[in-house]
């Protein structure tokens, strides 16, 4: 197996590559017969009792290579990386055409470009005591305030003859006041490592970090709901391979709406997020890919 660093094509200029912004990192329990499907067969799959850990990463950022964007990255699931383990993205969403060609072509992600469709709804804080009712009844109450907004996020694959709506994300975020500074929790640093590659576009089996310096702190998971309905899978053989071109997008699709779908175990909200993604290393080169096409 030969390696070394890829080299950007893009106008992302040296690695490593900075990010920063906000991000939600939600966790799900996804069937393992689902994750097998976007997964190398030379790759083996983290998984207990028929499930693996996947979930999704939501991200706005306002300081990029790519100015500002946002990305939606589905993670199928983990895979052994002796002696630790390395996250396998199924599709990647982003609203940037410039970071989309990045994905695809230096660190071989199945980026698509989509649009995010955001709408913000605040939540009334009500005031249940004596005093509050009495400012009700004289139309001097403060009800009307919030400390919190529901944010909704419509995400819609762009790419193609026609859009296709691939999940729908809602959430409840702080509202900033000013000289009230919310506790984002402690300030922590972690590395991310992922696999990626074995694309149409970037055939080589990838490895690649993500050094991620934020707040974190635990929020209540997003509410996930998908299409309706769902295109039907031609057939159960989550595994052939005899697909045409436009049933192998839908069925990549629709797995990774599956992944979206599962059950959500943890979420983690990250303020104040600077992230630095190297060059990816190619593990090894493949002129073909078994992966369901993005």
């Amino acid at each position: 197996m030969g390696s070394g660093e890829t080299k950007s094509s893009t106008g992302y200029g040296k690695p490593p590559w900075i990010f920063k912004g906000s991000a939600l990192y939600q966790l799900h329990l996804v069937k393992a017969e689902t994750a097998r499907a976007f997964i190398p067969k030379e790759l083996r799959l983290v998984e207990a009792f028929g499930y693996t850990l996947g979930g999704f990463f939501l991200a706005n950022y306002d300081h990029s290579p790519a100015g500002v964007f946002d990305e939606l990255v589905v993670i199928a699931g983990i895979v052994w990386n002796p002696p630790t383990s390395c996250a396998w993205a199924a599709r990647v969403l982003v609203n940037s055409e410039e970071a989309c060609h990045h994905g695809r072509k230096d660190v071989g992600l199945p980026s698509q470009v989509a649009r995010f469709s955001k709408r913000i709804t605040p939540i009334p804080r009500q005031t249940k005591d004596r005093i509050g009712d009495f400012l009700n009844k004289i139309g001097v109450s403060t009800t009307s305030c919030h400390s919190k907004d529901c944010m909704d996020v419509q995400v819609t694959e762009v790419l193609g003859p026609a859009p296709s709506d691939i999940c729908n994300i809602k959430f409840t975020t702080d509202v900033p006041k000013p000289k009230f500074n919310k506790w984002m929790g402690p300030s922590i640093r972690m590395s991310l490592p992922s696999f990626s590659g074995q694309t149409e576009y970037n055939p080589n089996l990838l490895k690649y970090s993500c050094r991620l310096a934020c707040r974190v702190r635990a929020v209540w998971p997003a509410k996930i709901s998908g299409p309706s309905p769902l295109k039907k899978e031609r057939n159960s053989d989550l595994e052939s391979t005899e697909f045409t071109a436009e049933e192998a997008a839908d069925n990549g699709r629709n797995l990774s709406i599956s992944v979206m779908l599962s059950k959500p175990i943890l979420a983690l909200e990250f303020n104040c997020l600077e992230m630095q993604v190297e060059a990816p290393i190619i593990l090894s080169n493949n002129s073909t890919s078994s992966l369901p096409s993005a």
